[in-house]
C-alpha cells in the first residue's frame, strides 16, 4: 500500500476551530512532522500540542527537523529568496520522510490554501522521486473567516469583490483603487505609511492578532485614530507571547 501525507489544516490556534474531517485525519497518520522554528516559539508550540491531546486517540509523536532559514538581506530578490526558501525545505522535509517510514502529517496553520508553503512543497518532493507518496489536503478555518467573525462583519459590500494580499504589496493595492482589503503577512504593520501619505482618514480597519488564541486582541475604528492603539497593542503581544500573528481588513470610506 502506498504510504500517504496529510496536509492538516488546523485553524488559527483553538482546539475547537479543527474541523470533523481533520480530526479524523489526525488521527489517521502515524506521526507529524514540525519545524524547529515552530517548536521553539513557545505558544505555537502549545497549541499544536494541545490540539493534539483534544483531538487523537491515543498515543501521537512529533518528528522534530531544523527549519530552513530565509535570506532577508535582499528585499528586492524577495521571489529569489523564497525560492531558495522552499527548495532548502523540500530538502529536510524529504529526508525526515525517508527517515520516518509510516503515514506522515504536517499541521497547517489556517488553511494550507492562503499563503502557505506546503502544498509547494510537497509538490517539490514528489518531482525529485526519492520517495513515493499519496498526499491530500484538509481544509481549515483561516484567520480572515476568524477575523470577519470576531468583528461580526462582511468582508464587502453587497455584490463587490475583495481583495487578500500581503503587507509588502498593500501599496499596490491601494494603489490599483481597491476598496475592501485584506491585509496578511505582516512584518510590519504596512497599513501605517497610509497615515504617512496623509490618507489614514480614507480607511476604516478591523484588526486582529493571534486569533483563536488566549493572546487574541481585537481593534476596530478610523486607520487615523487607531493606529497607535493597534502598534501598542502588537508590540505588547509580542513580548507576551513571542509572536504575532496579524490580519486585518481595510474598507475605503465613501
Amino acid at each position: 500500500m502506498t504510504r500517504r501525507v496529510r496536509l492538516i489544516g488546523i485553524g488559527s490556534g483553538h482546539p475547537d476551530q479543527v474541523t470533523v474531517e481533520a480530526v479524523r485525519a489526525l488521527n489517521s497518520v502515524d506521526y507529524f512532522i514540525v519545524s524547529d522554528k515552530a517548536l521553539g516559539v513557545g505558544g505555537l508550540n502549545e497549541a499544536r500540542e494541545e490540539i493534539c491531546r483534544q483531538h487523537i486517540d491515543g498515543d501521537w509523536r512529533f518528528v522534530k527537523v531544523d527549519d530552513a532559514k530565509r535570506d532577508r538581506t535582499d528585499p528586492s530578490d524577495y521571489g529569489k529568496a523564497v525560492t531558495d526558501w522552499h527548495e532548502a525545505r523540500t530538502i529536510i522535509y524529504e529526508k525526515a520522510l525517508i527517515d520516518n517510514p509510516g503515514d506522515a502529517g504536517f499541521l497547517v496553520w489556517g488553511d494550507p490554501a492562503f499563503y502557505d508553503s506546503s502544498i509547494r512543497i510537497i509538490e517539490r518532493i514528489l518531482a525529485r522521486g526519492n520517495v513515493e507518496f499519496d498526499y491530500d489536503v484538509i481544509p481549515g478555518i483561516s484567520s480572515l473567516q476568524v477575523l470577519a467573525a470576531r468583528h461580526k462583519i462582511v468582508l464587502h459590500g453587497i455584490g463587490e469583490p475583495f481583495t487578500v494580499t500581503t503587507g509588502r504589496r498593500l501599496a499596490e493595492a491601494v494603489e490599483a483603487g481597491h476598496d475592501n482589503i485584506v491585509v496578511m503577512l505582516n512584518g510590519t504593520f504596512a497599513a501605517q505609511s497610509l497615515l504617512e501619505k496623509g490618507q489614514g482618514g480614507d480607511w476604516d480597519i478591523w484588526w486582529g492578532t493571534n486569533l483563536g488564541t488566549k493572546d487574541e486582541i481585537l481593534v476596530s475604528g478610523n486607520l487615523a485614530e487607531v493606529t497607535e492603539k493597534i502598534l501598542a497593542e502588537r508590540s505588547e503581544v509580542k513580548e507576551k507571547a513571542g509572536w504575532v500573528m496579524d490580519i486585518y481588513l481595510l474598507k475605503r470610506r465613501r
